[in-house]
């Protein structure tokens, strides 16, 4: 799965289901009695976290995926984030280091921010102004800056410019005090507060962090820093005494302390969570396999299991540039010759997925509730035989060795296999998958991927996957190298349109007008199931964070030493 213009890789999906949000006030909100994920946690203790892999990376310019961004909001803050509660709440921007959401000027392309008084670096470095413009710059550095490219997207900033180590101060963000920032866009963009919730608008001290300094030693900037730090290994992580619980309305901070274990086998991950003996009590980690959800259904169990949407959707793109893909009437029929309760099936069933229908997931803001292509296979016969193809035809798509891809691939080929429609699936490894299907001389006629929105609007859904205007030579977000003009225009009028609301709502109307050029298939929209240890208290999914247990809200019922 992917983020909108993210790069995933195997290291970092296993922790994609810990998600973050955070407790207004320092305390999540109780819905549980004490020892059960919803109850309000106690203050003290350490939080277990199982991992089979280690972080992408610490270093917010770098790291940008669902795993990361979670851990991230423990050490680092932004002038704005995400909020504090379950559902909808998590979902809302709200102000961190900054007093407001921004002030818009000249049409929403400059925006100014006022800092909070008392916020201070780990290292006690008052952070000012000058520390956002230094932390967000470093987002335009070719060696630091490979995460999020929201900066170098919105930004007005000379072509030439390549960060503060190489090219110095970036003159388009101001600073004309210790407390305001000013932020000079390309173009008129009225979600940027948004934007600025993710990973890499982090503020630095000037002159820090150059080559990967980060990534092995974080300067913290939110309730707690890192202590000790042994790569695919281990991470704690202690309370950091310069943060200021009143100027945090969004953390809840209630542990002493978190210890992550790195290199666990899935399987043994399922097996201390489900045991929940001894530290494994006071323990949390990714969702759990589709083989372990059976046993989750035991009463001691399900009552500490979470689950519900990651917020994603898994869908197959159509190479509308191989014939016949090129025919919108097989794209149709291809559409509704998929079973999709078959793919739901092969993700290991209802629990773990649900259908797709549109492109956007129920998680976003606007989305549209309709389905386009029913199931239907006489319908795409009929579809079929208007383009010609009477007699199907053959195609290659493209998947991972991954059982659960394996199987979703499969249930494809069964289903196409009713209309004549001869399916190939063509394995490529997991490390390159992104790579290869985001090059389009590597391009085959079909491949079946995911994405997920950067925040809950269509903005960083449908643009980066159905711009035409953005189909790279690599890195090509548009599997379906679909070009229309009409789209391009669409998406051009939304991105100007100054109530985010309205622009939200536009989005879902522009889901149905790309779903009637068939460009892809949405397959299912994945779920996170949970199980977290006995003692863990103030643990609730997150929609901003993939459907995961909030990090800065989570905590233990009864702090054991």
């Amino acid at each position: 799965m992917r983020r909108s213009a993210a790069l995933a890789s195997v290291t970092v999906t296993v922790l994609m289901a810990l998600t973050a949000c955070g407790g207004g006030g320092g305390a999540a909100p109780a819905t549980g009695s004490s020892g059960e994920p919803g109850a309000t946690p106690a203050t003290g203790g350490t939080v277990h976290v199982l991992a089979n892999a280690d972080f992408s990376h610490l270093d917010p310019a770098r790291g940008w995926d669902g795993g990361v961004n979670n851990f991230f909001r423990l050490i680092y803050r932004g002038l704005t984030t995400f909020g504090a509660g379950p559902g909808a709440e998590s979902t809302k921007i709200v102000p961190d280091l900054a007093t407001d959401l921004g002030k818009a000027s000249d049409n929403a392309k400059t925006w100014t921010f006022t800092l909070k008084d008392n916020l201070f670096f780990e290292d006690g470095t008052p952070i000012t102004s000058e520390a956002v413009k230094f932390g967000v710059s470093r987002m335009f550095d070719p060696e630091a800056g490979i995460g999020n490219p929201y900066a170098r997207m919105l930004l007005e900033a000379p072509k030439d410019y390549k960060g503060p180590y190489l090219s110095g101060d970036l003159d388009t963000i101001e600073t004309p005090d210790a407390k305001t920032v000013v932020f000079h866009l390309k173009k008129p963009f009225a979600d940027f507060p948004s934007a600025l919730a993710l990973s890499g608008f982090t503020p630095f001290p000037k002159g820090t962090g150059a080559a990967a300094a980060f990534d092995s030693k974080p300067i913290a900037s939110g309730p707690y820093k890192v202590e000790s730090y042994q790569r695919n290994a281990s991470l704690k992580l202690v309370r950091n005494p310069q943060w200021k619980r009143e100027t945090d309305t969004v953390r809840a901070a209630k542990p002493d302390a978190f210890q992550w274990t790195f290199g666990l086998d899935p399987a043994t991950i399922d097996e201390r969570l489900l045991a929940g003996q001894g530290a494994d009590a006071d323990a949390i980690g990714p969702s759990i396999q589709a083989q372990t959800v059976a046993r989750a259904q035991a009463p001691q169990i399900k009552a500490r299991t979470l689950s519900g949407l990651n917020g994603c959707t898994t869908y197959m793109g159509l190479n509308t540039t191989k014939k016949p893909l090129g025919d919108v009437r097989v794209r149709q029929a291809i559409n509704h010759a998929v079973d999709k309760d078959t793919v739901v099936a092969a993700m290991g069933g209802a629990t773990l997925a649900a259908k797709g229908t549109s492109i956007q997931p129920p998680t976003v803001a606007g989305r549209a509730d309709y389905e386009p292509y029913p199931y239907d296979v006489e319908k795409a016969k009929q579809l079929l035989a208007e383009a010609g193809l009477a007699d199907g035809f053959t195609m290659t798509l493209d998947s991972r060795p991954v059982p659960k891809m394996t199987a979703v691939a499969v249930a494809i080929q069964e289903a196409l296999k009713q209309v004549k429609i001869n399916v190939k699936i063509n394995n490529i490894d997991t490390s390159t998958f992104y790579e290869v299907i985001g090059t389009p001389a590597q391009q085959h006629d079909a491949a079946v991927t995911g994405w997920c929105p950067d925040w809950a609007s269509g903005a960083t859904f449908l643009p980066p996957l159905f711009d035409g205007r953005n189909i790279t030579a690599k890195g090509n977000a548009n599997l379906a190298q679909i070009n229309d003009k009409g789209i391009n225009e669409r998406i051009d009028e939304i991105a100007g349109m100054d109530d985010v609301q309205e622009a939200n709502a536009a989005y879902g109307e522009l889901d149905k007008q790309i779903m009637k050029l068939a460009p892809v298939v949405p397959l299912a929209y994945e779920k996170a199931v949970l199980v977290v240890g006995a003692n863990i208290a103030g643990a609730y999914q997150s929609s901003a964070y993939s459907g995961g247990i909030d990090l800065v809200s989570v905590g233990l019922a009864k702090p054991t030493k």
